[in-house]
């Protein structure tokens, strides 16, 4: 992974230092919170219902042992003894004291992690593939660029205001697994005619109160105009983009307003005013970058499997081929049955540092769904990894099926939220694990968000539920169709609104059909596609 060099220790260090300073005036009451909000927000530090939250930065979702251990001292000493790992790749803790952030930031300068742009309308952290590396099917790493991408946004004089958040997502799979079609920018990394590595480019797409699909607005970009590109792009929706409304300052809003191609040429044109300047990325910077990056050496194969239901079930789900030969991919699920989505103890942090030391080369990814993956683990040390994790709780063999469910905190943290996530996915949990769902039904994907701003990312779930107030009581939408990989693709609302209970029974009673229902190797898409709304809507609503 990459390792900081001097302009970035200092940096972080000289941002750790002056937040410190304006920590201390918010406590002497030489600002007030008014005051205070721009400068915490920069720093990651939310407000929340209950106490302050941090936003913890995890580029690219990429962590060594060491980071996650030290992740897991802040949760034991500053925190209640867990974090939670988001739908963007980072980790938040929800319960620090303001005064000990200071010290929390610090102590992540140490081993080269910060909170800068995890919050306010900048470029926030750019998210990819998490097998990315070791992925069968990878054309290439999108690691180093997404790292380019990194160097050039963080604190970026002319994005540092933009009209709103934005976020850059980069696959380097044809397999979408970094959801670039509901991204600001999504990249895919691709070869032309001649070999030549470059990137095709989608913007414009989010979720959110008006969801909407990227646009693709060029089929080729080469890799070394990359940066160039981007700015071409930020600089036309800085310029362009709406300040007036916070509910319509999104890119989405502008590329729909202008059209895809006139967007595109207003970038093109852009694009052509600043190319072949500094912005052009040298060959020898993309090698530096690169050889962070390295691919594992061979490991060593599994034997003999152990004569074990669970291992064999585990095995199964959540472990994927690596092209490396003797490697294999795990995905540790952060949703044993019941529990919230997302969460891990300090204990179990510290669990699997260790397992990634012994086994996995020291590195470990964090997920979109809000899980963590081992991608360089030796075939042979499968049973061990197995066997570890089951000490922990996090054996569950779960991965990408229905229980594995994303949800944001919802009402029971966040002041924007207006119903709870958390309990209504522990719910839906227990009752697919007791009925047996998550073999009968396959691959399913379950998101729930609290509120329209859709942190749960429900607008791209098979199921999906959105929790709104309606007068003062919590109703929940559910949607069906949303594909987030891939073909991109918004949910749509299958009816009236649902109560708490209800929802549950919904979401079952809507993997139920799926499971009746699929043809051999059908998705839920497909099935979906099939049979239409009606069975779905007749299981929920009755005829």
């Amino acid at each position: 992974m990459y390792r900081y060099d001097v302009i970035d220790r200092d940096i972080v260090k000289a941002r750790t230092a002056e937040f410190r300073e304006q920590v201390q005036a918010r406590l002497s009451g030489a600002l007030t919170e008014d005051e205070f909000k721009p400068l915490r927000l920069m720093n990651g530090v939310y407000l929340q219902l209950h106490a302050y939250m941090l936003r913890v930065a995890i580029p690219y979702g990429v962590l060594s042992s060491e980071q996650l251990r030290t992740l897991a001292h802040i949760a034991r000493t500053y925190d209640r003894g867990y974090g939670h790992f988001t739908t963007r790749q980072n980790i938040q803790f929800n319960w620090p004291s303001l005064v000990d952030i200071p010290d929390i930031l610090d102590q992540l300068a140490g081993v080269e992690m910060h909170a800068i742009q995890t919050s306010g309308n900048t470029i926030r952290n750019t998210t990819t593939d998490p097998f990315a590396g070791a992925a069968e099917d990878e054309i290439a790493d999108p690691r180093p660029w997404c790292e380019l991408i990194r160097q050039w946004s963080t604190l970026h004089p002319e994005f540092t205001w933009l009209p709103r958040k934005f976020k850059i997502a980069v696959t380097g799979s044809p397999r979408d697994r970094a959801a670039i079609g509901v991204h600001d920018i999504g990249l895919k990394l691709l070869h032309d005619a001649d070999g030549a590595l470059g990137f095709e480019i989608h913007v414009g797409g989010g979720q959110g109160r008006t969801p909407r699909i990227a646009a693709k607005i060029r089929d080729y970009l080469p890799a070394a105009e990359l940066l160039a590109y981007l700015t071409a792009i930020l600089r036309v929706y800085n310029l362009a983009g709406r300040r007036d409304n916070l509910y319509k300052a999104r890119i989405k809003i502008l590329v729909e307003a202008m059209g895809p191609e006139a967007f595109a040429a207003a970038v093109e044109d852009m694009y052509a005013q600043i190319r072949g300047r500094e912005l052009a990325v040298p060959a020898e910077e993309i090698e530096r970058v690169s050889r962070f990056f390295a691919a594992p050496a061979e490991g060593r194969a599994l034997a003999r499997a152990p004569r074990d239901s669970g291992f064999e079930r585990w095995r199964r789900v959540n472990v994927k081929p690596h092209k490396i030969a003797g490697r294999a991919i795990v995905t540790v699920a952060l949703k044993p049955y019941g529990a919230a989505p997302g969460d891990a103890s300090a204990d179990q942090m510290d669990a699997i540092a260790d397992l990634a030391d012994r086994h996995g080369l020291s590195e470990i990814r964090v997920t979109k769904e809000q899980n963590l993956v081992l991608p360089h683990v030796e075939a042979a040390a499968l049973p061990a990894v197995y066997g570890a994790l089951e000490a922990i709780g996090l054996a569950t063999a779960n991965a990408g099926r229905a229980s594995d469910i994303v949800a944001c905190p919802g009402l029971d943290y966040c002041n924007l939220a207006n119903a709870r996530s958390i309990p209504i996915a522990q719910a839906i949990s227990e009752r697919i694990a007791a009925a047996g769902l998550d073999d009968i039904a396959g691959e399913v994907t379950i998101k729930i968000s609290g509120c329209i701003n859709a942190c749960g990312h429900h607008h791209v779930a098979n199921i999906g539920l959105l929790g709104v107030d309606k007068k003062g009581e919590e109703v929940y939408q559910l949607t069906l169709g949303g594909v987030a990989d891939g073909a991109a693709a918004i949910g749509k609302i299958a009816g009236p609104g649902l109560t708490a209970e209800d929802a549950i029974g919904a979401v079952v009673a809507c993997v139920r059909v799926f499971a009746d229902r699929a043809e051999r190797d059908e998705d839920f898409i497909d099935t979906l596609s099939r049979i239409g709304h009606g069975p779905f809507k007749e299981a929920v609503y009755g005829a």
